[in-house]
Order: structure tokens, then C-alpha cells, then sequence
């Protein structure tokens, strides 16, 4: 067992926060090189923490039998979000989440390509994947009520923004900080979500006021928590990134187009790729309560243990020219291989709603895929990403989306 390289630092002076939040894949990448390891350490939050960015030691962090790291936080944004749910209590969440794979629940949304000019996917994708999550998780849909729907949305989004804000909790007269102002978005949120539970006995929100939860407000915090933006803002991250994956050069587009449509299990190798170059969150983390072992080396009792899942889908000792698009690698090398990717964690350690969030997924792109046809307008756009709070280019890219059934004649473009 081999002593962590790096150096975790000096309280307060020697953190890198900062820095990682800056530009978290030049941050990983700078020290992998610099230590030669895909596992270091370094101070982040102020806590001396393990990073970890290869798909063994991911494996054992989330799949292994390591439970004396015991706390779950995903690092999905600036500050943590706890999770505190139990083994039967997930199980539990799991099996009401299956009541939304039937019926009309998730019927394609025909209708989100509206307009006549080029527009902002990631916006168009993110207020698809707002009508998915209120539609199914609180039964408030935009066309039956709309007032309703705008002031939940506006309300997800101050609570998303002022989480990701310094946790300054404070409000005088005209103005309050964007934590105090999420605090009263999640008050607000709360009592709609409260009033739901007490008299709607239909759908997810009926499934889960019947459930044998440990205590009455259980059932809201996990609402809160589905309907919030991140939800929507990770379907209209992958959607986003599926879409720019086929504007490419033309021949190749129209070949995957063509082969997507003709065969579910290529697309489905698609969403791979897309998902592995491109995860929506940055990774999770979790703190060691004693003395443990990653990726053969010593984490010592206290530390964090963070995985970076851009790294660790691009562990070269795993998937073999891994910056390069290649939906091919499913059906070969890396086939039956899914679960290296962490996303959305793995194994026991996965999102309950993984398998919710793919039939999204497919659902969305197969519509994409048999009624349009789409390209990059203006062609040359800055694509560079961010990776933080959800990753998506920098300059969110505009395209332009053309009927299929359409002759070439027609340039009624929409998006």
C-alpha cells in the first residue's frame, strides 16, 4: 500500500477550491501529469481529499466493499448536496419510480421544436426536460396549468442558483443574498409540494404519499429534490451534446442518423459515447471514517475521496483513443463494459433514477432522429465546454432544425 502522491496542504491557505471549480479538467489533467498517477490528493473544500481518475479506483470506491466510506455527496455543484438515504428507504424509491415506465407518462413532447429560427438547444432541451420532470413527478403540466408551471420552474431555478452562491444567508431591505433567496424559493417550493402530496392521488405523487417512508417529510424533500433544475439541466446537458455529437461532417452524420434509426442498439451505443466524453456532472464524493485503500494507495481516516468521472471514462488503460468519438468501442473492446461509466455513480452507489433518465434519453432522440435533420447555424461556433454546474459549451450553440418530411426545396427551419 503506497502513500498518496501530491500534497494535501495547509488549512484554508492550501486549498483549491477555487482553482478545481475554475477549470476542473485542466486541474486534473496538470497534476496527473505531474505525479504520473491517476490517483493524488489534494485539499479540496478545505478537506485533505483523494482524486481519483481512473476506473479501478472508481470501482472500488462505488462498487467495493468499502463502506467505511460511509458518507454519499455528489459534487455535482459548488456546495454539497447530502443524501441521507437509507438502504430499504432507496429500494423503496426505486420501485415507485417504475410506475412512470408506463401509460401515457412518457409519450414523446412532439411540440418542443417550435420555432422558425435558430435557437439555443441547451434552452429548448432544458425547458423539454422541465415539462418531463413536473409532468411526471407533480402532475403540473404546462398547457393544463401554466401559471403554476412558470412559478415552480422560476422557483427550481432561484433555488439551483443560490445553492451553487456563497452560503451567506443574508437579506435587508431591497435586497437579500442568492443563498437567502434559494432558502425562501425551497420554502415556497415546499408548501406547493406539501399541498400536492395532501390531495393528489394520482401518478408518481400518489405512488409516493402511499409509501412506508421513516417520518411525514420524507416524501417532500425527495420531491424537492426530483423537480429540481438539476434535473432538467442534466437532460438538456446529454440532449445537447447527442446533437452536436451528429453535426459533424455530413456523410458521417447521415450514416449514424441513418444506422440509429434502423438499429436501437447503435443508438444506443451513441448515448454511450455521448455520455461517456460528455457526463453531465463532474463526479461525487465521499469521506472516509477510517483508515481505507483506492487504487493501492493509503486514504487516510478523514479524507475526502473524490471521482472524476470526465477522467475516469478517459482512463486510457480502459478505452483506447479516448477523446475520440467512436460508438464503435461499445460493440467491441469496451462491450458489456456500461457500468465503467459514473455518470450517474455505479452499482450500489448509482442514481435511482438512471434508468428513468435513459428512457428520457431515447425517448427524446429517437423522435429527434425520425423527424429531422439538423446542422450547426452558423456553421462556426465556439464549442469549447464547461463542466461546471453541468457541462455544456461555454457559448451555448445554436442550430437549425429541418423537417425530414420536407422536401429540400423547404427551408422552413426550426428548433
Amino acid at each position: 500500500m503506497s502513500k498518496l502522491p501530491g500534497n494535501a496542504g495547509v488549512s484554508v491557505l492550501g486549498d483549491k477550491s477555487l482553482e478545481f471549480y475554475r477549470d476542473p479538467v485542466s486541474f486534473y489533467r496538470e497534476r496527473i501529469e505531474k505525479h504520473r498517477s491517476r490517483v493524488f490528493q489534494c485539499r479540496l473544500l478545505n478537506r485533505p481529499t483523494t482524486f481519483i481518475c481512473s476506473v479501478q479506483a472508481m470501482r472500488e470506491l462505488l462498487c467495493g466493499r468499502l463502506c467505511s466510506l460511509c458518507i454519499i455527496v455528489y459534487v455535482c455543484v459548488l456546495v454539497n448536496l447530502y443524501l441521507h438515504v437509507s438502504g430499504e428507504e432507496a429500494c423503496l424509491l426505486r420501485l415507485s419510480l417504475t410506475s412512470l415506465f408506463s401509460g401515457s407518462c412518457l409519450e414523446s413532447s412532439s411540440d418542443y421544436i417550435t420555432s422558425r429560427q435558430p435557437e439555443c438547444v441547451y434552452s429548448v432541451f432544458k425547458r423539454l426536460g422541465t415539462e418531463l420532470v413536473l409532468g411526471l413527478f407533480l402532475n403540473v403540466r404546462a398547457e393544463e396549468q401554466p401559471e403554476l408551471f412558470q412559478e415552480i420552474t422560476q422557483l427550481c431555478t432561484q433555488h439551483w442558483h443560490g445553492l451553487i452562491s456563497a452560503p451567506v444567508n443574508v437579506k435587508v431591505p431591497l435586497w437579500s443574498s442568492g443563498f437567502s433567496t434559494a432558502l425562501e424559493a425551497r420554502d415556497k417550493l415546499m408548501d406547493i409540494i406539501k399541498d400536492k402530496l395532501e390531495n393528489d392521488t394520482q401518478g408518481f405523487v400518489g405512488t409516493l404519499r402511499s409509501l412506508p417512508l421513516p417520518d411525514s417529510s420524507c416524501a417532500s424533500q425527495h420531491l424537492l429534490l426530483f423537480i429540481s433544475a438539476l434535473i432538467p439541466k442534466a437532460l438538456a446537458s446529454l440532449l445537447t451534446s447527442f446533437t452536436l455529437a451528429l453535426s459533424g461532417n455530413e456523410q458521417v452524420r447521415k450514416h449514424r442518423q441513418k444506422r440509429a434509426i434502423e438499429d436501437p442498439d447503435y443508438l444506443h451505443r451513441i448515448l454511450l459515447e455521448v455520455q461517456r466524453l460528455w457526463p453531465p456532472f463532474i463526479g461525487g464524493r465521499r469521506i472516509a471514517d477510517k483508515d481505507s485503500t483506492l487504487g493501492g494507495f493509503h486514504v487516510p481516516k478523514g479524507y475526502g475521496a473524490i471521482y472524476i468521472s470526465h477522467a475516469v471514462h478517459r482512463d486510457p488503460e480502459v478505452f483506447q483513443q479516448p477523446d475520440n468519438f467512436l460508438p464503435e468501442r461499445w460493440s467491441g473492446r469496451n462491450a458489456g463494459q456500461e457500468h465503467f461509466l459514473c455518470s450517474f455513480g455505479s452499482g450500489p452507489r448509482s442514481c435511482i433514477g438512471s434508468k428513468l433518465n435513459d428512457v428520457f434519453l431515447k425517448e427524446a432522440c429517437v423522435y429527434l432522429l425520425k423527424h429531422y435533420d439538423w446542422c450547426l447555424d452558423p456553421p462556426s461556433q465556439d464549442l469549447e465546454y464547461k463542466w461546471l454546474p453541468v457541462s455544456r459549451p461555454t457559448n451555448p450553440p445554436t442550430m437549425s432544425f429541418t423537417r425530414l418530411d420536407q422536401t429540400r426545396s423547404d427551408k422552413n427551419y426550426t428548433s
